[in-house]
């Protein structure tokens, strides 16, 4: 889970000296919805890179990036995680696991692009002000703002969890519409392990929750690889030109309007597009809260819900096609 600051011992809290001037400032992290698994999560850290200047962030950071030391893009790069940030929108490009050992890897120890990108339409807005960065050892929080607009990024580096967060608000309230690209070899499917068990109600916690149709992220190179995106006050736009006929339990048919490596989301003001992989991706659990205001974490319910898991390989009927819209 993604946690509020932690204090700094006093040479830590010269660090934004040692990095070209660079203003220390303290920022809270909003939890994510999910936690990532700590057995998982071992050794992580992130470093900030491609800044201009030579400058580099370190794990362990709370600083401002002056608009001045920002160019086109830069790298987030930790043990588990790497990916690249646009820095005039926060959109996300090449997110990867890099296959590094441990309890948790679900790539077989194997370099996986997930995400070719993840693109915010801010709607002709740009981020314009310096970087906000809470580089908390295994926490990142880091957040722009331009005119109108705000974007946040928080990720953990970790195998496997919630790891990633990306939450746009605006000034008109009005939605942000981001659009998912898979990378090439990773593909969206109806998973049929939910399907199998669609109306049912499983034990969750001390109570039960009705199991529901699950659109699941996979590869054909890696048997434990699963993932899923998370919303929270976001809406999936379906896709008419990619009408998929997936069988129930029942024999019925229903249509499902969803590419094969391609999804669309709109995002509320102060909602949350977030990226879960592993078991977290295949409990049987309720959805996040509706909340764009001071969020609080869902609580963790390992081993208190049901995991259906995923098939391997996935089954060519369950393959949402086409690829693209």
């Amino acid at each position: 889970m993604i946690q509020k600051l932690k204090n700094k011992p006093a040479g830590m809290r010269t660090l934004a000296t040692a990095i070209c001037g660079l203003a220390a400032m303290s920022i809270l992290a909003t939890p994510a919805a999910h936690a990532a698994k700590s057995e998982g999560c071992t050794g992580g850290g992130f470093v900030i890179s491609g800044l201009l200047n030579g400058i580099t962030v370190p794990s362990g950071s709370t600083v401002t990036i002056p608009a001045s030391n920002i160019g086109p893009s830069f790298q987030i790069l930790g043990k588990y995680v790497e990916f690249n940030v646009v820095s005039s929108t926060f959109g996300i490009e090449n997110y990867l696991f890099t296959g590094a050992a441990s309890p948790e890897d679900i790539t077989g120890g194997k370099r996986t692009v997930v995400f070719q990108s993840k693109a915010p339409d801010l709607k002709g807005a740009t981020l314009t002000s310096g970087i906000n960065v809470s580089n908390d050892d295994g926490d990142l929080i880091i957040k722009r703002t331009g005119t109108g607009v705000s974007m946040k990024i928080q990720a953990k580096d970790c195998a496997q969890g919630g790891i990633f967060q990306m939450e746009p608000e605006r000034t008109d309230k009005t939605p942000t519409r981001v659009t998912h690209t898979l990378a090439s070899g990773i593909f969206y499917y109806d998973n049929p392990n939910f399907r199998a068990r669609e109306g049912d109600f499983v034990p969750y916690k001390d109570t039960t929750q009705e199991v529901t149709a699950r659109v699941n992220i996979g590869n054909d190179v890696s048997r434990k690889f699963v993932a899923r995106d998370s919303t929270q006050v976001a809406t999936r736009i379906n896709s008419p030109t990619c009408a998929n006929n997936i069988t129930t339990r029942t024999g019925a048919t229903v249509v499902v309007q969803h590419c094969g490596q391609v999804a669309i989301f709109d995002v509320t003001s102060g909602g949350r597009m977030g990226f879960v992989t592993g078991e977290d991706s295949v409990e049987v659990a309720p959805p996040p809260t509706n909340c764009t205001h001071k969020c609080q974490a869902q609580n963790r319910v390992r081993g208190r819900s049901t995991v259906l898991g995923n098939p391997f390989p996935v089954p060519a009927a369950s393959r949402l096609k086409p690829a693209m819209p």
